[in-house]
C-alpha cells in the first residue's frame, strides 16, 4: 500500500512538473510578442504491465511496483524514492518561484512596451500632422505653380491673339486711310466742280444783270428819243408803234432772261443732283469696295496661311529632292566611274583591234604584193617562153629585129573579212 501511494505521488508530481515547464517555456516565448501567459497542463498516463513506470520532466525517473505483484520493496529503494520525491518537490518549488518571477517580468515588459508604444504614438501623430501639413503646402504650391504656368500660357496665347488682331486692324486702318485719301481726292474734285458751277452761275447772273441794265438803258434812250421828236402828221402809211415794239422787246428779253435763269437753275439743280447721286454712288462704291477689301484681306490671310503651308511642303519636298539628287548624283558618279572604266577598256580593245587590223592589213598587203610578184614572175616566165619561140622563128626567117613591148597590168581585188571575194586583172600593152 505504501508503494502505491508513493507511486501515485510521483505521477502527480510529474504532471505538475510538465505543466510548469510548459507554462514557463510558453511564457518566455510569448512575452516578447506581448501575448498573455496561459498555463497549460498536460496529463501523462502511465501504463502498468504487472508493475508501474512513470517518467518525470527534468531528467528524473521513478518507478513503483505493486506489492501484490513483486512483493515488498527493500529499504534502499524506499530511500531512493524518498530522495527523488524530495528533489522533485524542491524542483517544483523552484519552478513556482521562476513562474512568479517570469510573470512579474512579463508584466514589467508589457507595461514598458505599453508606455513606449503610447509615447511613440503621440510623437508620431505630431510628426504625421506636420508631414500632412507640409504635403498640403507642397500640393498647394504645385497647384499654384500649375495655375501660374497656365496663366502664363494663356497670357502668351492672348498676346499672340492680340498681336494678330492688331496687325489685322492695322492693315484695315491703313486700307481705310488709303480709301479716305482717295475719297478726299474725289471730294476735292467735286468741290472744284462745284466751284466751277458756282462761278458759271455767278457769270450767268452777272450776264443777266448786265443784259437787264443794257435793256433798261436802251429803253431810256428810246424814251428820250420819243420825247424829243416832233409830231408831224403825214398822210402816209401808219408808222411803227415803238412803245409796243419796245414792250414786245422788253417782254421778249424778260422771257429770255427768265428762261435763261430757269435753265441755269435747272442746270444747277441737275448738276447738284448729279453730284449728290455721284457722291451717293461713290459712297456705296466705297462701302462695297471696303467690304470687298475686307473680304480680299481675309482671303489674303487664308492664302498666306496656305502659302506658308505650301512653302513648308515645298521646303520638305526640296529637301527630299535634294536627298534624291544627292543619292542619284552619287549613283551617277559611281556609274560614271564604271562607264569611264568600260570606256578605257573599250579604248584598249579598239587600240588592240586597230593594231590587229593594221597587222592584218599589212599581212594582206604582203599577200597581195606576193601574189602580184608571183603573177609577174609567171608572166615574165611566159614572156620569156614567147620571146624564145620568137627568136627561133626569127632565126628561121633570118630576120633580126628588136621589138620593145610595154605592159601595164592593173589588178583589182575585192577583200571582205580578210578574204579575196573578187579579183579582176586588166592588161594594157603599148
Amino acid at each position: 500500500m505504501h508503494s502505491r501511494k508513493s507511486g501515485s505521488v510521483i505521477l502527480s508530481s510529474t504532471r505538475q512538473s510538465r505543466a510548469s515547464v510548459s507554462s514557463l517555456s510558453k511564457g518566455r516565448a510569448t512575452s516578447v510578442y506581448n501575448v498573455p501567459t496561459r498555463s497549460t497542463r498536460i496529463s501523462v498516463a502511465s501504463s502498468s504491465y504487472g508493475g508501474g513506470r512513470g517518467s518525470s520532466s527534468g531528467g528524473f525517473y521513478s518507478a513503483g511496483y505493486s506489492s501484490g505483484m513483486l512483493g515488498p520493496l527493500n529499504i534502499n529503494e524506499k530511500q531512493t524514492m524518498q530522495n527523488l520525491n524530495d528533489r522533485l518537490a524542491t524542483y517544483l518549488d523552484k519552478v513556482r518561484i521562476l513562474e512568479k518571477s517570469n510573470n512579474q517580468l512579463e508584466a514589467q515588459i508589457r507595461e514598458f512596451y505599453e508606455k513606449r508604444t503610447h509615447t511613440d504614438r503621440k510623437d508620431l501623430g505630431a510628426y504625421w500632422k506636420t508631414i500632412a501639413d507640409l504635403r498640403a503646402q507642397i500640393n498647394n504650391a504645385s497647384l499654384a505653380n500649375a495655375r501660374v504656368l497656365l496663366q502664363i500660357d494663356n497670357a502668351k496665347l492672348a498676346a499672340d491673339d492680340f498681336k494678330t488682331k492688331y496687325e489685322s486692324e492695322l492693315a484695315i486702318r491703313r486700307g481705310v486711310e488709303m480709301d479716305i485719301q482717295g475719297l478726299r481726292k474725289v471730294l476735292d474734285e467735286l468741290t472744284i466742280s462745284r466751284s466751277d458751277l458756282e462761278s458759271q452761275i455767278e457769270a450767268v447772273k452777272e450776264e443777266t444783270i448786265y443784259t437787264k441794265k443794257n435793256h433798261e438803258e436802251e429803253l431810256k434812250s428810246l424814251r428820250n428819243q420819243i420825247r424829243g421828236t416832233v409830231t408831224v402828221d403825214v398822210d402816209a402809211r401808219p408808222g411803227v408803234d415803238m412803245i409796243k415794239v419796245l414792250a414786245e422787246m422788253r417782254e421778249k428779253y424778260e422771257q429770255m432772261a427768265a428762261k435763261n435763269q430757269k435753265d441755269a437753275e435747272a442746270w444747277y439743280k441737275e448738276q447738284c443732283a448729279n453730284l449728290q447721286q455721284t457722291v451717293v454712288t461713290n459712297t456705296e462704291i466705297v462701302q462695297t469696295e471696303k467690304t470687298q477689301l475686307t473680304e480680299q484681306r481675309r482671303k489674303l490671310q487664308q492664302l498666306e496661311i496656305e502659302l506658308q503651308t505650301l512653302l513648308s511642303v515645298k521646303m520638305s519636298l526640296e529637301e527630299s529632292l535634294q536627298e534624291v539628287e544627292d543619292r542619284y548624283a552619287m549613283e551617277l558618279h559611281r556609274l560614271q566611274g564604271i562607264l569611264n572604266k568600260l570606256e578605257e577598256e573599250l579604248m584598249h580593245i579598239h587600240a588592240d583591234a586597230d593594231l590587229k587590223s593594221q597587222e592584218y592589213s599589212q599581212l594582206l598587203d604582203d599577200k597581195t604584193r606576193l601574189e602580184i610578184e608571183i603573177a609577174t614572175y609567171r608572166r615574165l616566165l611566159q614572156g620569156e617562153d614567147v620571146r624564145y619561140n620568137t627568136d627561133i622563128k626569127t632565126e628561121t626567117v633570118q630576120d633580126t629585129s628588136v621589138v620593145t613591148t610595154k605592159k601595164v597590168v592593173t589588178i583589182t581585188k575585192t577583200i571582205v573579212d580578210g578574204q579575196v571575194v573578187e579579183s579582176h586583172e586588166e592588161v594594157k600593152v603599148d
